[in-house]
């Protein structure tokens, strides 16, 4: 077993909030009818920024207003080189129509609700004439997570988070929610559900990387 070290030689890409939601009209089907992630991010090469992506209709080439497809962020530019590199790579989002197409809103305020982080956490956030709103409810104990760039969602990057599992989640676009529900899903060989917060979520280049 390789010794654990008090510091990561490698270099921090960035780091933040990332909670997700993923929901499924029919648990047992294989593709989802929402997915939406949440972030919030306090470093990075290009700054600080809040973003959320919204795919309320994945396999669908189509943008907002057309179709529940869209990205609101208070800054683009960070948000082009998160989604390039990392969001275009995850699992889950990979060969996406939805993301390629969607549109590009501005965000012009975002409203937390954290409540106890038990029963109930939100984002909700606004501009370019949409309202989204992002809610979870009855989570679970929180989850130190170290993934390996072997593991990671990007199989180049190392992650580090601490996790807490949402029984119910549910988006909302001016007051209307997309469909699907929470579902289950392995998550690094333990099930999980597919509503969940993500805190202190680092994203490291290992050392032999740079």
């Amino acid at each position: 077993m390789s010794k654990r070290i008090p510091h990561n030689p490698g270099r921090v890409d960035w780091s933040g909030e990332n909670p997700g939601i993923y929901l499924k009209q029919d648990p047992a089907q294989d593709h989802y009818d929402t997915l939406a992630l949440f972030f919030r991010v306090v470093f990075s090469p290009y700054g600080r920024g809040t973003a959320a992506i919204v795919l309320g209709a994945p396999d669908e080439a189509l943008s907002w207003p057309h179709a529940p497809n869209f990205i609101m962020t208070d800054n683009q530019r960070m948000m082009r080189w998160i989604v390039d590199g990392w969001v275009t790579k995850m699992p889950t989002f990979i060969g996406k129509a939805g993301l390629g197409a969607m549109s590009w809103l501005d965000c012009d305020s975002v409203e937390k609700r954290p409540g106890d982080l038990k029963t109930r956490y939100s984002e909700t956030l606004r501009g370019s004439g949409v309202t989204l709103e992002m809610v979870w409810k009855d989570m679970g104990p929180p989850i130190p997570v170290e993934v390996t760039k072997k593991n990671s969602a990007t199989k180049e990057h190392e992650m580090y988070s601490v996790f807490l599992e949402a029984k119910s989640a549910e988006v909302k676009i001016n007051g209307t929610a997309l469909p699907g529900q929470v579902a289950g899903r392995q998550f690094f060989g333990r099930p999980m559900s597919t509503a969940f917060l993500a805190f202190s979520e680092t994203w490291v280049t290992p050392q032999e990387d740079i």
